[in-house]
């Protein structure tokens, strides 16, 4: 790599004599890609949120909560003064759809729940079996994270290609350097290699 002398802002765009051709372009290139990365990253994300929270709040209007009863008994015993209160086991679960006919799932409740016991079970227009809907609370905060996590990932692909082709620039400025200075040196009479 060549040598870098301290970091003066914006010097790929000042008038210098000794400023050469594949300066103003790299120049160029450092700008375009990161209008890319910034341009690539900001609509990715913004977009996919936007569909992630869409599609959220359709999951929202379009699945229904019905009640449902247990077809048998839960496996487990059931929790003595709460000692289990946040474990909860599969129990078979039956309910009726909203067109009349009758459906079968499984579902998560507290252990050694009786046959029969009312449970709360969501489904979509179909009558199938989905879970809870997420808030809109919850929506936001899924929605933003993937949102970032598809910008971070979109603006890779820019900034990952302006890094190769810097490279590439610096390599081939590099090999310039090495043939003036070889023709340079040939004419002041010195040996090259």
């Amino acid at each position: 790599m060549a040598f870098r002398g301290p970091k003066v802002w914006l010097w790929r765009w000042r008038r210098n004599p000794l400023k050469r051709r594949a300066d103003t372009v790299e120049a160029w290139v450092v700008l375009g890609v990161w209008v890319l990365t910034v341009l690539a990253g900001v609509l990715a994300g913004w977009a996919t949120a936007g569909a992630v929270e869409h599609g959220l709040a359709r999951e929202r209007v379009e699945w229904r909560p019905l009640q449902g009863r247990l077809t048998e008994q839960a496996p487990g015993e059931a929790a003595v003064n709460g000692s289990a209160a946040g474990d909860q086991v599969w129990a078979k679960v039956g309910w009726t759809g909203p067109d009349g006919s009758a459906h079968q799932g499984q579902v998560r409740v507290g252990p050694g729940s009786a046959a029969g016991t009312p449970v709360t079970v969501w489904t979509d227009r179909q009558g199938r079996l989905v879970t809870k809907p997420a808030t809109a609370a919850q929506a936001r905060l899924r929605a933003s994270l993937v949102g970032g996590l598809a910008g971070v990932a979109a603006a890779v692909l820019p900034f990952a290609g302006g890094r190769v082709l810097r490279g590439r620039m610096e390599r081939r400025r590099v090999e310039q350097w090495d043939t003036d200075w070889a023709r340079f040196d040939a004419l002041w009479g010195r040996p090259t290699g």
